[in-house]
This record gives C-alpha cells, structure tokens and sequence, in this order.
C-alpha cells in the first residue's frame, strides 16, 4: 500500500486547509471526516467515565478482532487487555473525561488530539490521591482496516499530569 507519511499530511493539511485525499492500492478513497468521527466515536466514549460504561462493547464495535494498541513500535497490548486497561483507569480516574479535540484524516489513518483530564481515586502514576486533578495532551494514530480501528498509536503527557498531581 502506498502512502503519504502521516506527517507530510498533517502538514499538508494544516497548510493546504485539508487532508490529502488518497487511493490506496486497494482503490478505496480516503476516510471523510464524517466516517472518521464515526469510527472513532465508541472509543472515546468508552474513555469518558469507563466504569460506568460497557467498554467490552464500546471497544468491539469500533475495533477489529485483532486490534492492537501500542506506545511504541514494540510495545503493544491486544483488544482484551486494552479493554482491561481501560476498566482499570476508570477504576483508578473515576471522573476522568477524554476530549476530541482535533481529528485530521490521511488516507486510512485517523489522527485525533485529544484532552484527558481526572481526579485520580486511587494511586495513580506513582502519587497517592490528593484531590488534585490533571490534564494532558494526547495523540492517537489510529490505522483503520474494513471501517474498524485495526491498530492505535498513542502518546499521553504523563509527565505534565504527574506535575500536576505533585504540584504544591
């Protein structure tokens, strides 16, 4: 499959005032927005309060069987443990919210930044709860295959939050 490095279309979009469309080898077109929201709408949603949702099925309807979320070329869990990680951080950041911000679309590829914020309940990234609260930054690079996320690349600002919750 042929395609445009994901920065060159960022870039493009930003100073062209939209994403590339594209074809891949396949002949399909690129995502609109529209069916990039779509497609991610139910992951999001699934981190907004996750313990009081059904992230079980929020998560099977907008990814493929054999999803993978990874933090690094290396470093990537599978849907289960994903959905795991997902009821563990509601358990932990039970009022946490995470915010679309951006979406950008190049090709098959859905680029969100994104705005996750909390009160952590529990221990959490090595700081006993205080009441303090944080907000970080994200990115995701989501790769869709068959209108389902197939693979997410993400990046939190941990380090910000951590700040934020040892802040005097």
């Amino acid at each position: 499959m042929c395609r445009l490095p994901i920065w060159t279309a960022i870039l493009t979009f930003y100073f062209a005032g939209s994403a590339p469309a594209e074809t891949s080898s396949e002949g399909s077109s690129s995502l609109s927005l529209d069916q990039a929201r779509a497609i991610v709408a139910p992951l999001y949603e699934a981190l907004n309060e996750p313990a009081k949702k059904d992230v079980e099925s929020l998560l099977t309807k907008t990814t493929s069987p054999d999803f993978r979320s990874c933090t690094g070329e290396d470093n990537c869990v599978d849907r289960d443990t994903a959905i795991a990680g997902f009821k563990a951080l509601g358990e932990i950041v039970p009022d946490l919210q995470w915010a679309v911000r951006d979406i950008l679309v190049a090709g098959d590829q859905i680029v969100v930044r994104g705005e996750a914020t909390g009160t952590p309940a529990k221990p959490f990234v090595g700081v006993d709860p205080s009441g303090k609260a944080f907000k970080v930054m994200s990115i995701d690079i989501h790769s869709v295959e068959d209108g389902r996320v197939a693979r997410t690349f993400h990046l939190e600002d941990w380090a910000t939050g951590l700040r934020q919750l040892t802040a005097n």
